[in-house]
């Protein structure tokens, strides 16, 4: 591994130990086991690399996401949709940092324009990612739609519930409780 890749194995590690405000130029260094230098060098910034070691790591997990939570064998759309909910839910638990660092380069994006497109790309394609893994499809399967109206509503859901679980772990819903209050809205909304 060279020092680019390695500076960007240490910025994920930080980001998941640390967060991204927490995270130093030396800690990312000494992660990476290199000289601090190397992340202008090869970054330009420590703003640089940890924004792209964030978009990985989400990228990463929405993978495993999909990956992972497949549809019950006999087809269980409640099941399916209640272990999705688990899943985000264990996953809040267990990376708070990470979560902390996505909801930070929201804020980032809002003073870096720069920011602003890749995150623009990365929400579509959590959109996309989460209305596949919501119907049980591949990805290229979802009609645009579906990304507009499943994706977009699972994210505003996702992000809505993982704030909660930041703020106020212990009162915020369980995946019972998310599908109980879907529930409760679809009969409102007829």
């Amino acid at each position: 591994m060279g020092n680019r890749e390695a500076l960007l194995a240490g910025a994920k590690s930080c980001l998941r130990e640390k967060g991204y405000d927490r995270t130093g130029v030396r800690d990312i260094a000494t992660a990476a086991g290199v000289s601090m230098a190397a992340i202008g060098y090869h970054y330009g910034s420590r703003e640089t690399l940890l924004n792209q070691a964030l978009f990985e790591i989400l990228d990463e997990w929405g993978d495993a996401m999909g990956r992972a939570l497949v549809p019950d064998a006999d087809g269980s759309t409640k099941r399916h949709f209640e272990q999705v909910w688990d899943g985000l839910i264990k996953d809040f638990a267990a990376h708070p940092d990470l979560w902390v660092a996505s909801l930070e380069l929201f804020m980032q994006a809002r003073r870096r324009p720069e920011l602003r497109e890749p995150l623009a790309d990365g929400l579509a394609q959590g959109r996309r990612g989460l209305a596949a893994i919501v119907a049980g499809v591949a990805e290229d399967e979802v009609p645009d739609t579906s990304v507009r109206t499943l994706g977009s509503v699972q994210l505003a859901l996702m992000s809505g519930v993982m704030i909660q679980h930041l703020g106020d772990p212990a009162n915020a819903p369980t995946a019972a409780e998310v599908l109980c209050g879907l529930r409760e809205l679809g009969r409102l909304a007829e």
